[in-house]
């Protein structure tokens, strides 16, 4: 069975009982050369284990399957039961567990399904649910390597850079943990049913160590939301208001010292820059 061939897949979803769900996010790709570049862009090497979420039919899990020692996908949505258990039937070295991804412990999984193998997620992932995904896997601190499925608007934020419109405390997030590249673009008429939006596969490299080393790495969080929940408030105004334990002085002190206006807003600053502020501002009873 083809499972990018609309006429197949509409077959078998028929013969299962199954209708999409907005409320999952739910879009099943339709061209076989996204799910097969996906998994080539992955960076899988002999032995490795990949994680998988919202594997719909199936059609990126089978291409996993050839290139990984051992796949585990995570479904939500039970319905796909008896659909995945048709079109995996052949591949012997995938696991589904039916879970939310969003809610699972990450690195139990990895344990329990992996072995202590290099692990890596390769997903074309819901939109509704990617940044606390994207946060899940970063910080579990057990996978190589990222490669997914995004928004295109989502993807610029991950890749943007200071001085943009896309840059945020969620791509200061990212790239904390990883170093984040965009592949390519995938347009609506790849998918059924069709999104609005065109898509972007991107990868996301783990470090070995963060860029920058910081006093208190919750503390430098804490002041990279601040500056970005009020984004059109300067530094000054957006930290003092949004941290408590900080002065407005303390601020306009800090930023002066490192030879920056205090009209600046945060997203002028790199992540270095974000990590001076942090450590000058840090006190031990500030965190």
């Amino acid at each position: 069975m083809d499972l990018t061939n609309n006429k197949e897949v509409t077959a078998l979803l028929e013969r299962h009982g199954f209708r999409f769900s907005k409320s999952l996010g739910q879009n099943f790709l339709t061209a076989a050369w996204v799910p097969r570049r996906i998994a080539e862009e992955a960076l899988i090497a002999p032995g490795d284990g990949v994680l998988e979420v919202g594997p719909g039919v199936g059609c990126l899990t089978v291409e996993l399957a050839e290139k990984a020692e051992r796949v585990l996908a995570l479904e939500l949505d039970e319905r796909l039961r008896g659909v995945l258990s048709e079109t995996l039937s052949e591949h012997p070295n995938v696991s589904v567990v039916f879970a939310d991804a969003v809610k699972a412990d990450l690195r139990s999984l990895c344990g329990e399904y992996f072995g202590g193998r290099p692990v890596r997620v390769c997903a074309n992932l819901p939109y509704n649910v990617t940044s606390p995904l994207l946060t899940a896997f970063l910080k579990a601190g057990c996978f190589e390597s990222v490669t997914v499925m995004v928004q295109k608007e989502v993807a610029a934020r991950l890749c943007a850079r200071p001085g943009t419109a896309e840059y945020g405390a969620f791509t200061l997030l990212v790239q904390w943990y990883a170093e984040a590249e965009k592949l390519f673009d995938v347009p609506p008429d790849c998918f059924m049913p069709r999104p609005k939006v065109t898509s972007t596969v991107i990868r996301l490299c783990r470090r070995s160590s963060p860029p920058v080393r910081v006093r208190d790495e919750d503390f430098f969080f804490a002041v990279v939301r601040a500056a970005f929940n009020q984004r059109r408030k300067t530094l000054v105004n957006a930290v003092s208001a949004g941290m408590r334990e900080v002065a407005r002085a303390d601020v306009e002190k800090a930023l002066a010292e490192m030879g920056l206006s205090p009209t600046v807003r945060g997203e002028a600053l790199s992540a270095e820059q974000f990590a001076a502020l942090s450590d000058i501002l840090y006190t031990p009873n500030a965190g």
